[in-house]
């Protein structure tokens, strides 16, 4: 056995990515290579685990709730469903909690858009450029341009990273002044700005039949308690990528594939966190935005179905689906 951040990894050895061989001994030091600015990216903030006890791969579930029998030093915070149920979840006070959540098999960290010490405030917009079916690594990275161009206009700096499978999350850091109701409705302003802009490459509409080949600004990533993969986290894939932040300038040449447990360590040792640096700012402009779409007759977009319905929102069911009921 070895210890990392004073937790004992048990069977060291075990597989975690079948078609690399990497160990759960090289997860865990993966972390341990990259604990800066993961600390600094998810430091404070509770996560949902996703377990996979044979490896990536094979048979996993999503846990929410940390076990009964866990460590007395272990930090937890309650979080909640859309349904109102609580948990006790896992909160990334430092490494050592990283590291026991290896251990328990778990390959992937979902982190919640507040720190467990300030729930009530959603501080960060979340982005998610959706790769739908026909759609390119290639579209992803012009949405994601076109994006970054949007929130340039509007005074908001925005970061960039991988999702450690298809997709692209931009992010902004957020002033802790608003809550995620209104962070989601600075999101589908955004959306809806960037669908009347560029109409032939980015949608903003939730139903898939109404996408047609274009980047889906997911929007919803930001209702509440909803999670989004977190950075610098191992993908369960089992080529052990990681949802790895990028510099701006680097888009265009990056390969998510080539983005692993065992290349980012020498990345950030070479150039150091894109994401340093990065200061809280204002979504006024996107909320200014918001209300002139509503004022204008426009609906609240609509909303995951595990929501209750919400006030102003569409009927939720898809446009053919409609048809044929009226």
């Amino acid at each position: 056995m070895t210890e990392i951040a004073g937790v004992t990894v048990s069977s060291p050895e075990k597989i975690y990515f079948p078609a690399t061989g990497w160990t759960k001994l090289e997860l865990a030091q993966y972390y341990e290579a990259v604990a800066e600015p993961l600390l600094e990216a998810l430091g404070g903030r509770p996560v949902m685990m996703e377990r996979y006890p044979e490896g990536a791969g094979g048979p996993s579930f999503f846990q929410k709730r940390v076990p009964k029998n866990s460590p007395d030093w272990l930090t937890t915070a309650v979080v909640s469903t859309p349904n109102g149920t609580t948990s006790e979840a896992l909160v990334v006070a430092d490494l050592a909690h990283i590291i026991w959540g290896v251990n328990l098999g778990c390959i992937g960290f979902h982190v919640w858009p507040y720190h467990a010490a300030e729930p009530e405030f959603a501080d960060q917009l979340r982005i998610d450029l959706d790769p739908s079916p026909g759609i390119t690594f290639a579209q992803l990275r012009e949405g994601a341009v076109l994006t970054k161009e949007l929130l340039d206009e509007l005074g908001i700096a925005a970061q960039v990273k991988t999702s450690g499978s298809r997709g692209l999350h931009i992010y902004a850091p957020l002033d802790p002044r608003w809550d995620s109701f209104q962070v989601r409705a600075a999101a589908v302003a955004l959306a809806r700005e960037l669908e009347r802009r560029h109409p032939e490459k980015m949608t903003a509409q939730w139903w898939k039949e109404e996408r047609g080949q274009r980047v889906f600004v997911d929007f919803n990533q930001n209702a509440p308690h909803k999670t989004v993969f977190g950075a610098w986290c191992a993908r369960p894939v089992v080529g052990g990528q990681v949802s790895t932040p990028l510099s701006w300038d680097e888009l265009d040449e990056i390969d998510p594939k080539a983005l692993t447990i065992k290349t980012v360590p020498e990345r950030f040792a070479t150039s150091g966190d894109p994401w340093a640096n990065a200061v809280p700012q204002s979504i006024e402009a996107l909320l200014e935005m918001s209300e002139r779409d509503l004022a204008s007759g426009m609906m609240d977009a609509p909303w995951p179905p595990v929501y209750p319905k919400m006030p102003n929102e569409p009927p939720r069911v898809a446009p053919s689906r409609a048809k044929k009921q009226t």
